[in-house]
């Protein structure tokens, strides 16, 4: 999912960097943009529970309409709802290759797996969506592994952004990783208050 507004003009709107290179920019104008960026603006119930909504939106890069149907297998899943939809957004393929260091950003692993670069037990799989089960191996294809990313996924580069998820086994130098378990709410590395998200959409 390709969004026009650059990735930096976006963390600030919403608060929190997207990417590794955004949080220089934040750091730097830690404020929304635009020329009312640093007014202080008074914010409603309404604006508060739509900006946890879209935290948690583009930190999966998904589209309105994939986070409304996570939020409504959440709603019929047994537990709390906004844990669970949570879990439902991390058992997607592009957030497990994002989270075990195939991959720098959310952006890269979604544009890999779109580009049919991963597989699923053994299975070419190129839907970023794609929802895993726990035992399932997500691997590089054979052909893909002498690309660049994949290269330098392999020496640990992005391994701030993966390894030590403990409901993941991951092996960097052979390019695979395990879906252990369903993940924990406080094992994923999300900023956003999932409550929030459950309110906006029950309104």
């Amino acid at each position: 999912m390709n969004h026009p507004r650059p990735k930096a003009r976006l963390s600030r709107a919403l608060g929190i960097p997207l990417t590794r290179k955004c949080v220089q920019y934040l750091e730097r104008r830690p404020y929304p943009p635009g020329v009312h960026g640093r007014a202080r603006r008074r914010t409603s119930d309404y604006q508060v529970r739509l900006l946890e909504k879209q935290r948690l939106r583009h930190q999966y890069n998904v589209s309105e309409v994939q986070l409304r149907r996570a939020f409504d297998d959440a709603a019929r899943a047994a537990g709390k709802t906004g844990e669970t939809l949570v879990a439902l957004l991390e058992r997607r393929l592009d957030a497990v290759v994002h989270r075990a260091g195939l991959a720098r950003s959310i952006y890269q692993a979604r544009q890999l797996v779109a580009h049919g670069h991963l597989t699923v037990d053994g299975r070419k799989v190129d839907r970023p969506s794609y929802r895993l089960r726990p035992g399932q191996v997500v691997a590089v294809r054979e052909r893909s592994r002498q690309l660049p990313p994949f290269q330098l996924a392999a020496t640990g580069a992005n391994a701030d952004e993966g390894p030590g998820r403990p409901y993941l086994s991951v092996d960097l130098t052979g390019l695979r990783a395990t879906l252990l378990r369903e993940p924990a709410r406080h094992e994923v590395p999300v900023i956003c208050d999932e409550q929030l998200v459950v309110e906006h959409y029950s309104r």
